[in-house]
């Protein structure tokens, strides 16, 4: 399991100046939404969900609501990027994984790499002020945007590699097109694993760039099995004295960007039976390599259970309340 981070022993007061960030980095699809809201469940947590569209976006949620509103304009009076927003520039220069592989780009990202930083520096801070929290959970996925913030002074950044079964990323992304394009979805699946690898291939280097007692790779299938396990082991990884939060009533809080999930104010985790995804040979051969590197990666967060422990359904409540401000 690697080196433990020895919980405070009370509960700290929400940081102010110096914000905790939990960035959940790797793969889409891979169940950062289901995570970042559970663990936004938790006490002094703040579930802010895929910070990476704040700029381009300039700080307007993709959801309405009264409360999610009031929130973000909240958020974007502390933060007032003003000319040093890099704006739509952020993801084409910042952020993107592709971006690697455009040695055109490089100057222009180390051009705009103080901007982007103290804009960052400042949001975190504002969202930690705005939802009185010590901790803002980031599921932006990007390992290069993970690579920026390990740069930042002004922030505590612990790191989870999230890492899903690549057959499941796959067959995910595959099921957006028809059974019967049988071209289209054999062209969706090489371009995914040609994503899928070159996101692994930096979500490994960029881990391994990062403080042992600050980083911990969380398996989806492991969180699955025993969400619980894997919960507490998080909390206790990042410091949080925090309990486990009731499953059966999570709310999504308003994060500013998620998955579908966020749609619903109030979901639940339940039992059921495992579901093994579609097996591809093309994925097996190409993702090998990748599989066997997270497999020898520490420390990783998991639960009694393990991997085959049994499997979790992801359920709407029927009647969906309030989200609670400040999602902890």
């Amino acid at each position: 399991m690697g080196e433990e981070v020895t919980p405070a022993p009370s509960r700290p007061e929400p940081s102010r100046e110096r914000p905790k960030v939990i960035y959940v980095m790797g793969s889409g699809r891979s169940g950062s939404t289901i995570l970042g809201v559970t663990l936004g469940n938790c006490e002094g947590i703040f579930y802010a969900g895929e910070l990476d569209t704040w700029l381009p976006r300039s700080g307007e949620p993709v959801l309405g609501g009264a409360e999610r509103t009031r929130f973000w304009k909240a958020v974007r009076d502390e933060v007032d990027p003003g000319a040093e927003a890099p704006g739509g520039d952020v993801r084409r220069y910042m952020e993107r994984s592709s971006l690697a592989l455009r040695v055109d780009r490089w100057p222009a990202r180390r051009r705009l790499r103080g901007r982007y930083g103290r804009v960052t520096e400042d949001l975190y801070r504002a969202i930690s002020r705005a939802a009185d929290a010590s901790y803002v959970v980031d599921t932006s996925h990007f390992p290069l945007r993970a690579r920026e913030l390990q740069r930042l002074g002004g922030i505590d950044l612990y790191l989870i590699f999230l890492f899903r079964d690549p057959h499941g990323v796959v067959d995910s992304f595959a099921r957006l097109i028809k059974r019967r394009d049988v071209f289209e979805r054999r062209l969706r699946e090489l371009s995914t694993n040609a994503n899928l690898w070159v996101t692994h291939l930096l979500s490994v280097y960029v881990f391994l760039c990062h403080r042992r007692d600050r980083r911990m790779v969380v398996r989806h299938e492991d969180f699955l099995a025993d969400p619980e396990g894997v919960v507490l082991d998080i909390l206790r990884r990042v410091g949080s004295p925090a309990g486990m939060p009731d499953l059966s009533s999570l709310k999504t809080g308003f994060p500013l960007k998620g998955n579908r999930l966020i749609r619903s104010e109030v979901i639940a985790v339940r039992r059921r039976s495992p579901l093994r995804p579609p097996r591809s040979a093309m994925t097996a051969l190409l993702q090998r390599p990748w599989t066997f590197a997270v497999s020898r990666l520490t420390p990783t967060a998991q639960g009694a259970a393990g991997v085959g422990g049994g499997e979790h359904e992801l359920h709407r409540e029927p009647s969906a309340e309030p989200a609670r401000e400040g999602g902890a």
